[in-house]
């Protein structure tokens, strides 16, 4: 151990024994897993997430191990005990998942990082705890505990758990180069713990500052995960803030000189109770469709986030005054996918805008049945292909600013004259063209 680093060399040790949230988690598969590796006579603990949370008194969702057994010795117990393992790509990571009656249960065995580049880490195994517990990210994550309610903390991360602190374990600029994204997890875990969206830890925020450049290194898949749990977290706005404040924005795809004061009236005026997008503040942050695209190319965003972001960013302008009608024809239009899934854009355009009375009628708005189909334009001798998709937007139009009454005859008698002006139209585009 670092002797710079300050840490306990025996554990402070802490009880949870009593707490209904902690025996509430021994299930009859949980204790059919205990019960092997005790016969097996290898150490098993919590480790993590769940241990902070049951500290808080929050039932986990999810429970990781740590054991002093090696994944050779967990395969050979598990399979003596006619326990079937899955994922075994965990394997070289020290990570065996048992599936015990349809519950998985992922056992890792102690160990250290031997080697690391900022982004992956080549592990050794230990039997010692306290070195596990010293290449974990943040204190409040270094903690084990065992299945008699103890708590073993070599890293005070009760202490900051307790004061709602977050820290890294040890040196925090030596952590953040282990593996840059470790910044972008201090800011996930902050929201999930404080209480108060200002109070950082100066020397981690200096550390991050001088380390940012690290995140170019991450993939955008990776930063995309922590990105996204940022802003579906607590104090999504403000943490978002600090994160420009960082220096981080041109590193995870976001323009160097993002749009604050659009990112601060959207924030200022969010709809009170209702969920927003993570896509639809970022949305907020950009100047210009180019920016859009760079941020996807960065961040390799879902077909439904990044059709999301063009979305926005399309159309945000033109429909800032915009009344019922223009959303209501918006849901209508196919440039961006089908009317349900378009209906999804519309509502965060509208949360984009903080405009609840409008959002809360398209909400309520059942999208009603289109009445022309393409065989229809067919036999009334519309060109097919693209042109034919033209020919239906035009006629929807026709059709919204006629409350949606109108039946297929009626719209088929436009057909003539809608065909004539997209003739003109490409005439003209193809006159500029040469030009």
């Amino acid at each position: 151990m670092d002797p710079n680093i300050k840490y306990r060399k025996e554990p402070f040790v802490h009880h949870l024994k009593d707490k209904e949230v902690f025996k509430s988690i021994f299930t009859p598969e949980l204790n059919t897993l205990l019960e092997i590796f005790k016969k097996y006579n290898y150490e098993i603990r919590l480790a993590g997430g769940p241990v902070r949370d049951l500290i808080l008194d929050i039932r986990p969702t999810d429970l990781d191990f740590a054991t002093t057994a090696t994944p050779a010795e967990m395969k050979n117990m598990f399979t003596e005990e006619n326990i079937r393992m899955i994922n075994t790509n965990g394997e070289k990571h020290g990570t065996i998942t048992a599936r015990i009656n349809e519950e998985n249960y992922e056992c890792t065995t102690l160990r250290i990082d031997v080697v690391t580049d900022g982004r992956h880490a080549q592990v050794e195994f230990t039997k010692d705890w306290l070195l596990d517990a010293n290449r974990r990210d943040l204190t409040i994550n270094s903690m084990f505990l065992d299945f008699e309610g103890t708590i073993y903390d070599h890293f005070f991360g009760y202490e900051d758990l307790m004061a709602r602190k977050i820290r890294f374990v040890g040196i925090a600029e030596r952590r953040i180069q282990e593996d840059y994204l470790r910044i972008l997890r201090y800011f996930r875990f902050f929201g999930r713990i404080t209480t108060d969206p200002h109070a950082h830890d100066e020397d981690t925020i200096n550390a991050i500052k001088e380390n940012v450049q690290g995140l170019q290194s991450i993939s955008g898949e990776r930063l995309w995960v922590e990105l996204k749990k940022i802003l579906q977290g607590n104090y999504a706005d403000d943490i978002l803030t600090k994160i420009l404040e960082c220096g981080i924005a041109k590193y995870i795809g976001l323009p160097s000189d993002s749009n604050l004061q659009e990112f601060d009236r959207v924030k200022n005026n969010k709809l009170k109770d209702i969920d927003y997008q993570p896509i639809t503040i970022l949305a907020s942050l950009l100047n210009n469709s180019e920016d859009a695209f760079k941020l996807h190319e960065r961040l390799k965003f879902s077909a439904f986030d990044r059709d999301l972001l063009y979305f926005i960013v399309k159309h945000r302008e033109v429909t800032k005054d915009a009344d019922l009608k223009h959303f209501q024809k918006l849901c209508l239009s196919n440039d961006f996918g089908k009317p349900k899934d378009i209906k999804n854009y519309v509502h965060e355009l509208l949360k984009y805008h903080c405009n609840k009375e409008t959002y809360e009628n398209v909400n309520n708005w059942k999208i009603p049945y289109f009445p022309v189909n393409g065989t229809m334009l067919k036999e009334n001798n519309c060109p097919a292909g693209k042109f034919m998709g033209h020919v239906m937007i035009k006629l929807k139009t026709i059709w919204a600013n006629n409350d949606f009454n109108m039946s297929a005859e009626e719209l088929i008698t436009h057909l003539p004259k809608v065909i004539s002006e997209l003739d003109l139209e490409k005439g003209v585009k193809k006159q500029k063209l040469n030009e």
